[in-house]
């Protein structure tokens, strides 16, 4: 069974970069990093929000054999109080629109873009986040 998400892990060919550009967005540095083998960073990985999420940034050097390099495929959305200023962060920060700011049902706001790497980064208003918090906190 399912318990909660653990980590988010997306590739990049320049993680060095991926972590700097990630840095810049979320505002914290990485808390934990493994050099590849030639000594430039294979994976690096942020905490972050109210249950200190992990999303992850792993060298694409690293990636299953087949693996599809498009932008595409499941969306892990990311709990956002501003949808709009953090869409206009990112696209104003080097990200390309994948889907547009878009109201679903009542409260529920989805966009996501592609981030400079290639990989798909979704944010959403979402209220049923909000309850659980106001519930539960923090961690």
């Amino acid at each position: 069974m399912l318990r909660g998400l653990a980590t988010v892990n997306l590739y990049a060919d320049d993680v060095a970069e991926a972590a700097r550009w990630y840095a810049g967005f979320l505002g914290v540095e990485p808390y934990y990093s493994v050099p590849g083998p030639d000594g430039t960073p294979g994976y690096v990985e942020f905490r972050l929000g109210d249950y200190q999420h992990e999303l992850g940034f792993i060298d694409r050097r690293f990636a299953p054999p087949g693996a599809a390099n498009p932008a595409g495929g499941a969306l892990a959305n990311w709990h956002v109080d501003d949808i709009e200023a953090t869409f206009a962060w990112l696209v104003e920060h080097g990200a390309t629109e994948y889907e547009p700011i878009t109201a679903r049902t009542e409260g529920f706001v989805t966009a996501a873009v592609v981030d400079p790497f290639g990989n798909v980064l979704a944010i959403m208003s979402n209220p049923h986040y909000l309850e659980v918090l106001d519930k539960t906190g923090p961690f």
